[in-house]
């Protein structure tokens, strides 16, 4: 039989295996591990924020091959979207799409409606509370189509620029806001590179936005593989695509729908245009006929005399 420990001596034991353990750990919830308050206090004193923005990128059914190109060239230019399935054009696709959004974990949403397989419309919604902007999307081209030489990494963050014409109005404030939300890249997002190769253009023209994107080319020559800053004449651009124009239609303060922030009063739909190329087509048509009638009418009021002789060489 053993001699039995003394009980100052069990106690040192205990002391001594409390210390090699490591600390507990804090409470697990739902929502992650439980803090107390002094380590609150200290993340609060150093405040970091990280920019979590990521877009939901989908189409209506029966769309066009064009546009789906250009839905897809959309989709290679932005590295913190999340392309999904079709979704059907009715009157609760808002409700579908916000649940979409909220299942994809995404805080934006680009919607690539087609209408009639001619005409485009673009949904470009905050989700779940707003606002939203329904455009008219005109002088669609590709990237298949225009075949320029302008090539940049894919992924790589580019540098948005925005004419002077947004500062003029709120509600160009407003669609300069959210364009600048959805199409810039956040930092140190997995799928991004971390340099800028490329360049957004936005410019207004005629109360449209015009969208082109450019490549930042520059001639290395020498040993010196590096441009000083702010040495902005050894660069050039070149355009590598797509282009298209965005005509807004309505700006709504809730997430594709609610109460109507802004509309356009110099927009006219493709539907009237179209009515009305017909309209001249039919008076064309109008004209003819009316020129026919008055011919008959001329030829009444004023027939031919006989002519005597008309008839003498068929005896």
């Amino acid at each position: 039989m053993g001699k039995k420990r003394k009980h100052s001596e069990t106690k040192a034991a205990e002391n001594e295996k409390k210390e090699e353990t490591a600390p507990e750990r804090p409470e697990r919830t739902l929502f992650g591990f439980k803090t107390s308050p002094e380590d609150l206090k200290e993340n609060n004193s150093n405040p970091f924020f990280r920019n979590k923005e990521k877009v939901l990128v989908t189409c209506s059914r029966r769309i066009s091959f064009r546009y789906r190109h250009l839905m897809m060239n959309l989709v290679d230019l932005l590295p913190h979207c999340k392309k999904d399935n079709k979704v059907e054009s009715k009157g609760s696709k808002g409700a579908d799409l916000n649940e979409l959004v909220e299942l994809r974990s995404c805080s934006s949403c680009l919607f690539f409606e087609c209408r009639k397989g001619r005409d485009l419309y673009l949904w470009m919604a905050k989700c779940p509370n707003g606002p939203s902007v329904k455009f008219l999307v005109n002088a669609v081209h590709t990237m298949e189509e225009l075949k320029l030489t302008g090539n940049h990494l894919k992924g790589s963050r580019p540098i948005l620029t925005f004419s002077s014409n947004f500062d003029k109005s709120p509600h160009w404030k407003l669609l300069k806001e959210m364009i600048t939300l959805v199409f810039a890249t956040p930092k140190d997002h997995r799928k991004s590179k971390p340099y800028h190769d490329h360049v957004f253009v936005f410019s207004i023209a005629d109360d449209h936005i015009w969208f082109r994107n450019y490549q930042i080319s520059a001639d290395h020559t020498g040993t010196s593989q590096k441009l000083d800053r702010g040495d902005l004449e050894k660069m050039t651009l070149i355009e590598v695509g797509p282009r298209f124009c965005l005509n807004p239609i309505k700006i709504f303060s809730g997430s594709f729908g609610g109460p109507t922030l802004y509309e356009n009063p110099f927009y006219v739909s493709p539907n009237t245009i179209r009515s009305m190329e017909k309209r001249q087509k039919a008076g064309k048509y109008a004209k003819k006929v009316k020129a026919k009638t008055r011919k008959k009418m001329h030829e009444m009021e004023n027939p031919l005399e006989v002519d005597e002789f008309a008839d003498m060489w068929k005896e």
